[in-house]
Order: structure tokens, then sequence, then C-alpha cells
């Protein structure tokens, strides 16, 4: 909430939000995090399912796979 205050917006876009909601359920729980990306980005392919679980465990094969695509 603080990050949202500080920025002096007037408005908020819902991707803002939503980014820094997924940063902080990564900090806070591996699982939790997976469910609100899993809505959030709409994994309707499963390389962007991988690209995730990529990102909790620092797999940047999995990171480089997803742009070469």
């Amino acid at each position: 909430m603080r990050e949202l205050e500080s920025g002096g917006e007037a408005e908020i876009s819902s991707e803002a939000i939503g980014e820094i909601v997924m940063e902080h359920l990564r900090q806070l729980d591996d699982v939790a995090y997976v469910r609100f990306a899993s809505v959030y980005r709409n994994f309707a392919k499963p390389r962007i399912l991988r690209t995730v679980l990529g990102e909790l465990s620092g797999d940047d094969d999995a990171r480089i796979a997803l742009l070469r695509k």
C-alpha cells in the first residue's frame, strides 16, 4: 500500500496493482503466488506456467525459452 501512496498518483492502474500484489505474494508464499499469477496472467499456454515456475526457482533458462518463442 505504501508503494502506491508514495507514487503520488491520483489514479493507479489495475496492472500496477496486480504487479505489486504478485511481487508481495512471491515473497510470502509460492503457492499463493502461482495461484494468483495463473488468473492474473491467464495461463493460456503451458510455457507461461513454466516461466512463472522458473521465476520462483530462479531458472533463467525458463525465462529465456519464453523470450525465444
